[in-house]
């Protein structure tokens, strides 16, 4: 018997939703360093599954969008953005796969490429509100060219 007993992500369904929180049995997980390190612990395995591991414990996640989301966005047009993910990592902004759905809301990829990151509200703001309209299109002013924001083809 492991730690007497208690495996204390393995009580329940744990989902990350689409506004960016982790949820215990769609309860809210209120405390911002549970969710600090869920986001920190958070793999995909090969099967495609995602899991909590930490240590001898693991659980498995519903992800209901995109497994992180952008919570900041630092830089400007010019010099280029820096993305914030709600794991604690930042990374320079690809602005080539940055897409806008139907709902409006903005997403692009992160973590080398690999995965889809949807835009909270606050860090799409900041980030649109650079962005220059041309005939109902939006771009991004770069250092060498224009990147535009595509409307988004599906969630991949």
């Amino acid at each position: 018997m492991g730690m007497a007993g208690f495996w204390a992500i393995e009580s329940g369904e744990i989902r990350f939703g689409k506004d960016g929180r982790w949820y215990s049995d769609s309860e809210p997980i209120e405390n911002p360093r549970i969710a600090d390190l869920f986001s920190r612990h958070l793999v995909q395995l090969e099967d495609g599954q995602w899991w909590i591991l930490m240590g001898d414990e693991r659980a498995q996640v519903v992800i209901e969008d995109t497994p992180w989301v952008v919570a900041r966005v630092d830089g400007n047009g010019p010099h280029g953005f820096t993305i914030g993910l709600n794991d604690g990592t930042a990374e320079a902004l690809d602005p080539e796969t940055l897409t806008l759905s139907a709902e409006h809301v903005l997403s692009g990829r992160a973590k080398q490429g690999q995965h889809r990151v949807r835009f909270l509200r606050a860090p799409q703001i900041e980030l649109l509100s650079h962005a220059i309209e041309e005939n109902g299109q939006f771009f991004l002013p770069g250092p060498d060219q224009r990147r535009w924001i595509l409307p988004d083809a599906g969630a991949s």
